[in-house]
């Protein structure tokens, strides 16, 4: 269930508080082979599935850009920012993929503000997301990501 923030001080009164689980999504061959043509990275561990099989995942597995770019999405589940104006994404402090996501993994995500910081442009919300595929010891995905919403 999404959580609402309705200003900047309810925002700052949550920095270190996990939010979530997002709902579960799964990754499908169909959404692997979908990123690999917008990206043009066809390598074979993603869209082979014979090949993958005696590879060194035993399967096709998911882009580590493919889980990183689900950040907005899984975010829109977690979280409402209901203030300011447009959010901007600003960029990534931090990014790992500590473990393949193997095709047909059950995604989900976790969200913990970890800063709020004033800029010339807005308010800069710093967002450490965990993303977590099913029955996986470590995390799919580890991302400290910025946006900065404008007044």
């Amino acid at each position: 269930m999404s959580r609402t923030f309705t200003s900047l001080d309810e925002a700052r009164a949550a920095i270190g508080e996990e939010i979530g689980p997002s709902s579960p999504l799964v990754i499908d061959q169909e959404r692997i082979n979908a990123f690999a043509d917008a990206t043009g990275d066809h390598q074979w561990i993603h869209v082979d599935p014979e090949r993958a099989k005696a590879g060194p995942f035993g399967t096709p597995i998911a882009h580590g850009f493919l889980t990183l770019s689900l950040i907005p999405l899984f975010g829109a589940d977690l979280f409402n920012l209901d203030f300011g104006g447009a959010r901007i994404n600003y960029g990534a402090n931090k990014v790992r993929f500590p473990s393949p996501v193997p095709v047909d993994s059950s995604l989900t995500a976790t969200a913990t503000f970890t800063d709020l910081s004033e800029s010339a442009a807005g308010a800069v919300l710093t967002v450490k997301y965990v993303v977590s595929a099913d029955g996986a010891a470590k995390p799919a995905c580890v991302a400290e990501t910025l946006v900065v919403i404008t007044p």
